[in-house]
């Protein structure tokens, strides 16, 4: 008879590690434990790693708000089980950590830091480097695309539609990754995971929503984009 392996993972607070600061609570980093065949592995939680960027925080009242624990639990229990399931005939705990590592990752981290770097460059050009400077360092100390938002108020509308379109052409999709995310997505567990991208149903619900809303918008090209981001 064939013999068939069970496997079982756990998403959990690591209590052997001392508590760290996460959105000004104190607790125990996020671990995941996988056991197949009486073999485990255990590494630390990609989301509790993204979640706790200050970018998903919020100060209000005095008071810092960040992701909920148990929210972020649930989104590696999603996450883990979408792997599980596709690899359950070939499983083994190395195939299972690559296909974490690669879909685990939010699109919208994958493409900030080459927008900054675009933003940087833009403004710059344009005759305002402390602006551009400003930008750069304010873009990883909060949420990119909220400054973005205050962006569209205060400049000149020309420099700021210039800003956009020039965009599409010249920095990575953030644009249009975050604003679906803002539009589908509840703060703060705004992201868009490579699982998600390669889910045909939400990736038609991207590609419509884009169509729609930018009218600059090439949607062969930021597939492709998404494809080299996702690599």
């Amino acid at each position: 008879m064939e013999k068939t392996y069970k496997v079982g993972y756990r998403v959990h607070l690591y209590e052997r590690l001392q508590k760290v600061n996460f959105h000004g609570e104190l607790t125990f980093p996020i671990y995941i434990q996988v056991t197949f065949d009486r073999k485990s592995i255990i590494f630390k939680s990609y989301y509790f790693e993204l979640f706790s960027k200050p970018r998903y925080g919020k100060n209000l009242q005095g008071r810092k708000y960040g992701p909920v624990i148990k929210d972020i639990i649930e989104t590696e229990n999603r996450l883990i089980d979408f792997i599980i399931d596709k690899n359950i005939e070939d499983f083994s705990l190395d195939l299972f950590k690559k296909e974490y590592d690669f879909y685990c990752r939010d699109l919208c981290d994958l493409a900030e830091e080459g927008f900054i770097d675009y933003v940087f460059t833009y403004f710059n050009d344009q005759g305002l480097p402390a602006f551009a400077e400003t930008l750069k360092k304010g873009g990883k100390l909060g949420l990119l695309s909220d400054l973005m938002n205050d962006m569209k108020t205060a400049l000149k509308a020309n420099i700021y539609n210039k800003f956009i379109e020039n965009s599409f052409h010249y920095a990575p999709p953030y644009l249009t990754l975050n604003n679906f995310v803002q539009h589908t997505k509840k703060w703060p567990l705004r992201y868009f995971s490579v699982m998600e991208w390669h889910d045909d149903k939400i990736k038609q619900t991207f590609e419509t929503f884009i169509n729609k809303h930018f009218k600059y918008s090439d949607i062969q090209k930021i597939r492709e984009e998404i494809v080299l981001l996702s690599m």
